[in-house]
């Protein structure tokens, strides 16, 4: 086996072990793991790191693996944040990813979501909650958006969608693994 396809089938390897240790964390954070999954990310780290004095002539593999890196760079710096909140008691589980709405006296964000009112809240709403929660858990300073913003970018991606794939369903919602929310765009899943 050449040397290419060596070094191809290790970073496969390490791609797929930073999926399911991005998914440890996530479980940890979350509560479903009681303990942090140290090993595993200290294990992963030494596998990067042996990439980095290692001559790798290919550019297309040479940018494979700095991509890789700086991933798990980023992953590690967010787990870094979301331990130390922890530790102080400043973090609230997975805010970023349920929709949440200025709630009424005496009601939950789910309730919100779901009871009718004046106007019942919809995507948009429930989307421009999440972000606004999400900017606030990241420190995000500025603006943020309107909810008609929210509403329009929504039509255009579901445009976009549906001329890529058809009426097949999809759900929004607010993503800050990276360190700075974003909305993101998924398949639901049938069932």
């Amino acid at each position: 086996m050449d040397e290419r396809r060596i070094i191809d089938q290790a970073l496969s390897e390490i791609q797929q072990e930073m999926k399911e240790l991005e998914i440890r964390y996530e479980q940890y954070f979350a509560g479903v793991e009681k303990r942090e999954p140290q090993r595993e990310r200290t294990a992963l780290a030494r596998r990067i790191r042996h990439f980095t004095n290692r001559p790798i002539f290919q550019t297309d593999v040479k940018f494979r693996y700095h991509g890789l890196a700086s991933r798990f760079h980023s992953y590690a710096q967010y787990w870094d944040r979301i331990l130390r909140l922890m530790d102080e008691g400043k973090y609230h589980r997975h805010l970023a990813k349920k929709p949440i709405l200025p709630k009424p006296v005496n009601q939950s964000p789910a309730e919100s979501c779901h009871q009718p009112t004046e106007r019942t809240p919809d995507e948009a709403d429930c989307l421009l909650s999440a972000l606004t929660a999400a900017r606030t858990e990241c420190g995000q300073q500025g603006p943020t958006p309107t909810r008609e913003k929210v509403a329009q970018f929504l039509e255009v991606q579901k445009k976009k969608i549906q001329e890529k794939f058809g009426d097949r369903p999809v759900e929004f919602l607010v993503d800050s693994s990276s360190g700075k929310p974003q909305i993101k765009v998924r398949l639901k899943k049938k069932g």
